[in-house]
């Protein structure tokens, strides 16, 4: 199990940080994302906080440094590269916080990627009303901390299942060829791992990067500049020049064919 942590300030007040969070996709540094549905979303009466559920399909495949440690096929064509992320999220707008977990729901047994956030508004004398968006850029700090988690699971149910065939004459070899086979396969987990942490340190930044253009249309065009900008975004992904557009009428081609054969 390997971990990434990283720790960044907003030049922005926590309710517009919030508030972006929810509206950051697409961005420019975020095209891949295809979609964004909300399964749940309800306030606590108790504690008034905000609790939202949403599930999000990426375009996205086994990275190539990881394909290359797997049998030929597990990591499925290069085609059928998208995956769904399921996202949690607990606003409380009263304290100025907000947490957030995201974690992938395909390859998990290849690599399973969890990715936890706290939001927090920091304390200032000429702090703003926290009911005030606030989107000036100065007025307000907000920290996030980010800690993802990486867990490789490549091997152990093939390793588990051989153990408990080890029966008869091959009591004391068996164990053996399993102690040097958990080796082997520690070794591919822990490079997995690693492969993960390193494409994370990009990710990260590309999401900071992202986060700080959707605050810049908050800031200078409100909600309406950010839902223009999410237009362009998709007409520069999906439009008539956009690569997923082009997917998507090659697709549509054939299933006409088909249906005409």
């Amino acid at each position: 199990m390997k971990f990434f942590e990283n720790k960044f300030t907003y030049d922005y007040s926590f309710p517009a940080v919030s508030l972006a969070y929810f509206l950051r996709y697409p961005n420019p540094y975020s095209r891949h994302v295809l979609t964004t549905d909300v399964i749940d979303r309800y306030v606590d009466p108790k504690t008034e906080r905000l609790h939202t559920l949403r599930l999000h399909l990426k375009k996205s495949k086994v990275p190539s440094g990881i394909l290359k440690l797997l049998p030929k096929g597990m990591g499925g064509s290069d085609s059928s590269g998208q995956s769904y992320i399921l996202e949690k999220t607990i606003v409380d707008a009263k304290e100025g916080w907000m947490e957030t977990e995201s974690r992938n729901m395909e390859w998990t047994g290849i690599l399973s990627v969890v990715e936890k956030q706290h939001y927090q508004r920091l304390a200032s004398e000429n702090r703003l009303a926290v009911d005030s968006l606030a989107i000036d850029q100065g007025a307000e700090q907000t920290t996030v901390k980010t800690t993802v988690t990486f867990r490789s699971r490549l091997g152990q149910g093939k390793l588990l299942g051989r153990k408990k065939q080890e029966t008869g004459d091959n009591e004391e070899e068996e164990p053996r060829k399993g102690f040097f086979s958990s080796l082997s396969t520690a070794g591919i987990q822990r490079t997995i791992e690693l492969i993960g942490v390193s494409r994370t340190k990009e990710a990260v930044l590309k999401s900071k990067q992202g986060m700080n253009i959707v605050l810049e249309r908050l800031r200078s065009g409100g909600v309406v500049g950010v839902l223009e900008g999410m237009r362009e975004d998709r007409d520069a992904a999906f439009g008539p020049e956009g690569p997923w557009k082009r997917v998507w009428l090659q697709g549509k081609d054939r299933s006409i064919d088909n249906d005409k054969s």
